[in-house]
């Protein structure tokens, strides 16, 4: 080939360069930003998301006045694997949830909501609905079965002097003995009459039978019998939350689930707070 061809050729090859180049550089600037092409590259990109997220969180706690960073500090040792990151990214992204921090009003009742998911789900409608009625504060975890109520108890209650404690410990103890559940369920409302505060107990909600996780609602029945009994023993009113939700299963809980739909967890905050409301002026 002349150099005269190769000349020609090199001018006509031109306008493919100014398409070409800019789609190379495209591509190039995707594969950074791709999908992980393995496991191990999964695993890699999702800790440095999380290392990010930790680092932005922490740097938003130092700054915090102290009370709330004292608040969140508890948190940082509550929460646990599953929910101290999704907190983290409510905190970042501004977002309210039931284990904000309560600076309150000391003109009004404390009370204290202690319970699993469930009760995390409906502490914000409870929060919205005794507004400028009482404190409503949630325990800075998911408190999980009776045995973990046991070890965490004084870290739930803190220092402060509660008015009203409301509490439920149930659909983490279903395959838990009857008689271990009532003994520290016992134990638990020993320790919380101690505070001086009104106690009241949350009736387990409903939970389906479901052979594939090894549920059966014959469970939370039983146990919601056992506590009544140790109720009744202590002089304990019961939120009853199991006959209230019950006949509207099938309306607002998830399918093949113990957790309610969005307008359950409402129901459920209101019916809560429909029953503290009056405890208040006692």
């Amino acid at each position: 080939m002349t150099k005269s061809q190769i000349l020609f050729e090199m001018t006509n090859l031109k306008p493919l360069t100014f398409i070409l180049l800019p789609l190379l550089t495209s591509l190039h600037a995707f594969s950074q930003n791709a999908e992980p092409t393995n496991a191990d590259e999964a695993v890699a990109k999702k800790a440095k998301a999380a290392a990010e997220i930790e680092a932005k969180y922490n740097r938003l706690v130092a700054e915090l006045p102290p009370a709330q960073k004292a608040w969140e500090e508890v948190l940082i040792t509550e929460l646990g694997s599953f929910y101290l990151p999704i907190h983290q990214r409510q905190k970042l992204a501004g977002e309210s949830n039931a284990w904000d921090f309560v600076k309150g009003d000391p003109a009004l009742p404390r009370v204290l909501l202690i319970g699993d998911s469930v009760s995390r789900a409906y502490t914000q409608t409870v929060r919205k609905k005794l507004a400028e009625k009482a404190n409503v504060h949630r325990a800075p975890a998911n408190c999980g079965p009776t045995s973990t109520g046991l070890k965490k108890m004084d870290i739930w209650l803190g220092d402060g002097k509660w008015d009203i404690i409301h509490f439920n410990f149930g659909i983490h103890d279903r395959s838990t003995a009857i008689a271990d559940y009532s003994g520290r369920l016992e134990q638990l409302v020993t320790r919380l009459k101690e505070t001086g505060a009104t106690v009241i107990w949350a009736s387990t909600t409903p939970i389906p039978d479901s052979p594939k996780k090894k549920w059966t609602a014959a469970s939370i029945v039983e146990r919601n019998v056992a506590a009544a009994k140790i109720m009744k023993k202590h002089g304990i009113a019961t939120d009853d939350l199991f006959t209230a939700i019950t006949p509207r299963l099938a309306e607002l809980q998830n399918p093949d689930d113990c957790h309610f739909s969005s307008p359950g967890n409402a129901f459920l905050g209101e019916t809560v707070a429909a029953f503290l409301e009056p405890k208040l002026k006692e």
